[in-house]
């Protein structure tokens, strides 16, 4: 480990990034408890002031996913958001997944307790509020996947290695390539991903990543907090991912008729379950209704349930004012218990 250490650890200009035998063997050290915790700590501090590559994330990922529980779920979405949660916004993603599933497309929601460095409202959260019971067995978490089209994970039961990371990343109080790797572990093996990003500079590196592990169609997102979750007050830039390629989409709520402006929100766990069931029920305020038709239909084309995102946008607002989104929602729900 001290070998690996000198290479990311030799100051901004002379650090190196590990080849990815390299990032194999220091990801095996760190996550397999080989490395002392002064090491894990060096090694996370040095990898933020050089910025991970590509091939030393990947190769992280591919280490966890070794020491993971699977649950494989044919042509289904994985949504992969910030596992330090949200303090400003609406958890979006959580609503449209049950409309996703509510029109055809299993979706695989993954999370855990907050993170540094937001500290936010998390999707694990959120999830377990909805679930009425915060002590849900995996076993029945997999018959509402089975049942209901919706898998969640709860990420450091599923991939213990992560668990043993949570105080070093807690104490070291910033970013460090877990909060990349996390997003990334795909437990259901999904066709499909959306996922979030904070800044756009790194788009060009998780377009890569994408294809590598193997997504046939992805979504990159640039939005709020850091989010997969596209904003209907504003303009998002996305990556498009397909067949190793991957191109820049500007997604305008304006242009598609969704364009709201958010009232001010102190957001809790609380307010966001509750504003999530709303939606579900077709009582929600228009911003969190629009914001949830546009990121199921945006999910819906990713995956190619339909042609387009004008046509995605049509389907969903008959699921939503059918309830049939409720109605799925309600269905996990007995499935689950």
């Amino acid at each position: 480990m001290i070998s690996l250490l000198k290479e990311v650890g030799r100051g901004k200009r002379g650090a190196k990034d590990l080849s990815y035998k390299e990032a194999l063997k220091a990801a095996e050290h760190i996550l397999t408890g080989k490395a002392t915790p002064s090491q894990i700590g060096a090694f996370l501090i040095a990898e933020r002031i050089k910025m991970e590559s590509q091939e030393e994330i990947q190769a992280f990922i591919e280490v966890c996913k070794l020491h993971s529980l699977r649950y494989p779920m044919e042509n289904s979405i994985d949504c992969a958001g910030p596992y330090d949660g949200r303090n400003s916004s609406f958890i979006a993603t959580i609503p449209t997944a049950f409309v996703l599933a509510a029109c055809g497309l299993p979706v695989t929601l993954h999370g855990g307790k907050t993170l540094p460095p937001k500290l936010g409202v998390t999707l694990y959260d959120v999830m377990n509020e909805m679930c009425r019971d915060g002590n849900i067995s995996n076993k029945n978490l997999l018959k509402g996947a089975e049942e209901a089209g919706i898998l969640f994970v709860e990420t450091e039961k599923w991939c213990p290695p992560l668990e043993k990371m949570r105080t070093i990343r807690e104490e070291i109080g910033m970013r460090t390539l877990f909060n990349t790797v996390e997003k990334y572990l795909r437990f259901s093996n999904s066709s499909y991903m959306a996922v979030g990003v904070f800044h756009g500079t790194v788009f060009e590196k998780m377009a890569k990543l994408l294809s590598n592990l193997g997504i046939q169609k992805g979504i990159i997102v640039q939005g709020m907090e850091g989010s997969e979750d596209i904003s209907v007050e504003k303009q998002t830039r996305t990556l498009i991912v397909k067949d190793e390629q991957h191109e820049l989409f500007i997604i305008d709520p304006e242009v598609l008729e969704m364009q709201c402006d958010f009232p001010e929100v102190n957001w809790t766990v609380e307010k966001q379950t509750s504003t999530a069931l709303d939606v579900l029920k077709g009582t929600a305020e228009l911003p969190f209704h629009n914001m949830v038709i546009l990121n199921s239909a945006v999910r819906l084309w990713v995956a190619d349930k339909v042609d387009s995102i004008e046509q995605g946008i049509y389907s969903v607002r008959h699921i939503l004012e059918q309830g049939l989104a409720y109605k799925q929602y309600q269905k996990w729900i007995r499935a689950i218990h």
